[in-house]
């Protein structure tokens, strides 16, 4: 984690420019679960995300961005094509508040002086911080997962994106996003991180994996700022 840090402070700070174009704007979408409850489809939007987007242009081919994100995240085991999920029957919610910031690239030169249509695939990775709810099984062991004390952790996002300059000042973005945690208990499935303690009669899934969250949908930014003078 330390040294992913230390690429996007490297990164930021290697390119000396002046008068870049700011874009700032929302996102909104649909947000699914990765774990150990529910369904097991990688991208499957159940519940809705939305939040606020900056970016700074530090060059045609990379931005340093900073996203806002809130979401429920749900998952229910009724829902899963898996029986023995299905017979277990157990469901959480547990909202997520996220913090990111790193670096977008882009894959060909995406520069609004320049004529327009002005089109590019990108990637986002970077770091993200979040607070959402611990989640464990009821004392009463009737099979039911409760919120219980905050979960600040750390996870890795990964974002693959497609946006178009729709207008000079105006861009559209459509982009899929994993977020890779550090933590196993956004489902309840490993309760020690809560606890502090080893409790196995209130552990279940797979240990060897830790959570995900997917966050899918739309991004409008509208830009501002003085043509840029990229010098490096």
């Amino acid at each position: 984690m330390r040294y992913l840090i230390v690429f996007v402070l490297m990164a930021f700070f290697s390119t000396s420019t002046y008068s870049q174009q700011v874009e700032i704007g929302a996102f909104a979408g649909g947000a699914n679960f990765i774990g150990d409850v529910g369904r097991t489809n990688y991208i499957l939007p159940n519940t809705p995300v939305g939040g606020l987007i900056a970016k700074w242009n530090r060059s045609p081919r990379h931005a340093l961005r900073l996203t806002l994100l809130y979401a429920e995240l749900s998952a229910d085991d009724a829902k899963s094509s898996d029986t023995r999920r299905q017979q277990r029957g157990y469901s959480f919610t547990n909202p997520v508040a996220e913090a990111s910031l790193g670096i977008e690239f882009n894959f060909w030169d995406f520069d609004l002086t320049d004529p327009l249509p002005q089109s590019t695939p990108y990637l986002y990775t970077g770091i993200t911080y979040f607070k959402a709810d611990h989640v464990i099984l009821s004392p009463d062991r009737d099979g039911n997962l409760v919120n219980e004390g905050s979960n600040w952790d750390f996870a890795i996002p990964m974002v693959m994106g497609y946006k178009e300059a729709v207008t000079e000042h105006i861009i559209g973005a459509f982009e899929i996003g994993a977020r890779y945690t550090l933590t196993d208990n956004l489902d309840g499935s490993w309760p020690e991180e809560y606890l502090d303690r080893r409790a196995p009669d209130l552990e279940f899934g797979n240990r060897n994996t830790n959570d995900w969250y997917v966050f899918t949908g739309i991004t409008f930014t509208f830009t501002f700022g003085r043509k840029p003078c990229y010098c490096f």
